[in-house]
């Protein structure tokens, strides 16, 4: 049975004295791609937030390939390879595409590797290396989507923490989004999806965990899941 590469235990996190998470489990399996789903305020990108050290757990632990990570700073987290790209994508304004890149490679140190990853970005999504000197927050949403994904992959992560990549974006853009997250993972990268279209997350995922009010109200099979009446009657519509 392959160890997890990331695996969340029993944690909980509080905003002041509001509780969030209570004591949630989950374990991310390289290669995967892994989906939370829940209605809003059921602690999504809480538990993003608690993973790469933005929320403090007060309780339970996180650990990246057996090390408790639970307790480091954020950017730390990020040096380790746990990567985490936040709901509304946050391009720099005055910044050119390829400055948005550089500064996702601040924890490599390797000048040849930083090249490298610049020319992979560029080759996975064409339109950034036409663009790469434009300010990057004029880009389109679906561009500026692309330019974050391609920030996150400039660390070269372990995981890549992806909160809500299609919110915001209209539906042909969604589609494409979660089409170029899927590609992501067929290339090797092993993702936590956090994503409101639940229909669509089923579908690229292998393994997804539900929440409710911070807690673990379902977990399986994405495939399974997409079949669970309670899951369909809740979350797609039906």
């Amino acid at each position: 049975m392959t160890e997890p590469v990331l695996r969340v235990e029993q944690v909980e996190s509080f905003y002041g004295k509001i509780q969030a998470l209570r004591g949630i489990d989950i374990e991310v399996t390289p290669g995967q791609i892994i989906a939370v789903l829940g209605s809003n305020g059921a602690g999504k990108t809480t538990t993003l937030k608690t993973i790469s050290g933005l929320v403090r757990a007060q309780v339970g632990h996180v650990w990246l390939d057996g090390e408790d990570i639970t307790r480091l700073p954020p950017h730390e987290i990020a040096r380790k390879g746990v990567v985490h790209v936040p709901e509304g994508r946050h391009i720099l304004k005055g910044l050119s595409v390829q400055e948005n890149l550089e500064l996702g490679s601040f924890t490599v140190t390797d000048p040849a590797v930083r090249r490298d990853r610049m020319a992979d970005v560029f080759e996975r999504f064409p339109i950034l290396s036409e663009r790469r000197h434009q300010d990057g927050s004029l880009l389109s949403g679906g561009e500026q989507q692309m330019l974050a994904l391609g920030r996150a992959l400039m660390h070269g992560p372990r995981v890549l923490l992806l909160d809500e990549p299609s919110m915001g974006l209209a539906p042909k853009l969604v589609t494409q989004t979660m089409r170029i997250v899927k590609q992501l993972n067929e290339a090797g990268t092993t993702i936590l999806l956090v994503e409101q279209n639940v229909r669509l997350a089923l579908k690229i995922a292998h393994y997804a965990y539900v929440l409710e009010n911070g807690e673990i109200y379902n977990q399986g099979e994405a495939s399974a899941l997409a079949e669970d009446d309670s899951i369909v009657q809740a979350y797609l519509g039906a």
